[in-house]
């Protein structure tokens, strides 16, 4: 590993990913859980876009909304596991500059595509408990594709100003990211010069962009809540709040630990320890494969459909 720290390249062609510094000897089995929970996003989220076509009375935004929610995790993690593992298991370190920002490019705009969807599934929530018989109308198949192609091309355009002024800077220093992908903050501190110019647009879009879409979803489920509380019935509310609880946990998992990791990989002066780094790498990896998970046990049409399938399949 000496090696590697002394590296000293004027802009480099290659990076090098240092996997998790501090756990080189332990990385045959840190890929263990990463193995199992990409095998887990592939076989629940391609399990979920199956049941959504083949089940025609299940045809809705929510359900619309689902399966974007699935190929963009699908595309997350396979923007990050593939690499990961070749690192783990063949200690294959390097990566082209420019596969470096590509890698970099559709991590973000994975994470900030996801973040539009559960903005999304809230409003069509919020429209479908206090609008009921005005869903249909205001979501239309016609609407429906219109916010996802907003929430993509919001996601695209976003992303794309950390890679270009990633590009710009020039890389006079170490070559090493410590990292297992090529995250956007990690890259530029390899930077010289001042890149405070990217600091402060990644920064923006954490607390302005993403902190717009966590003030969306809370704006949309307090008057969720004023509906259900309206209710006659313990019963009625119960089953309408129901209809929510697998988004709120998509929430959860997706928003509070991803505020958590951004905010302190940004402003903590002193190199974090190694099982810290270890989980700040699996949280990428982790709501993609909960997701499928969560919407599978917690909704019922999802779960019925799979549990006729693996029972008709078992018969």
């Amino acid at each position: 590993m000496s090696d590697f720290n002394s590296t000293k390249v004027t802009n480099p062609s290659t990076f090098i990913l240092q996997g998790i510094p501090g756990l080189e000897t332990a990385h045959v089995w840190i890929a263990i859980p990463f193995c199992t929970m990409y095998i887990v996003t592939l076989f629940g989220n391609f399990t979920i876009l199956s049941i959504v076509k083949m089940e025609l009375s299940i045809h809705g935004p929510m359900y619309y909304f689902l399966c974007m929610l699935a190929m963009t995790d699908l595309g997350l993690s396979t923007s990050i596991v593939p690499k990961a593992l070749s690192i783990f298991w063949f200690n294959s370190r390097e990566i082209n500059f420019s596969a470096c920002l590509t890698q970099m490019f559709f991590i973000h705009c994975f994470i900030t595509i996801e973040s539009g969807i559960l903005v999304a599934m809230a409003v069509d929530r919020y429209v479908a408990i206090c609008h009921p018989l005005r869903h249909s109308t205001l979501l239309t198949s016609a609407t429906v594709t219109k916010i996802a192609l907003a929430v993509v091309l919001r996601g695209a355009l976003i992303t794309l100003p950390y890679v270009l002024l990633a590009r710009l800077w020039s890389y006079c220093g170490t070559n090493i990211v410590p990292q297992l992908h090529c995250a956007h903050m990690n890259v530029v501190w390899l930077a010289c010069g001042d890149t405070r110019a990217s600091s402060h647009y990644g920064l923006f879009v954490l607390l302005c962009l993403k902190g717009l879409d966590v003030f969306f979803i809370v704006v949309s489920y307090i008057q969720i809540l004023r509906a259900i509380f309206s209710l006659p019935t313990k019963d009625a509310r119960l089953k309408t709040f129901g209809t929510c609880t697998s988004h709120l946990c998509s929430i959860l998992v997706f928003h509070i630990p991803g505020l958590y990791f951004s905010l302190s990989g940004r402003f903590e002066e002193k190199k974090p320890p190694p099982v810290q780094v270890l989980i700040a790498n699996m949280y990428y990896v982790m709501p993609p494969s909960l997701n499928p998970i969560i919407y599978g046990v917690m909704t019922k049409q999802i779960r019925n459909r799979m549990l006729h399938f693996f029972v008709h399949k078992g018969a």
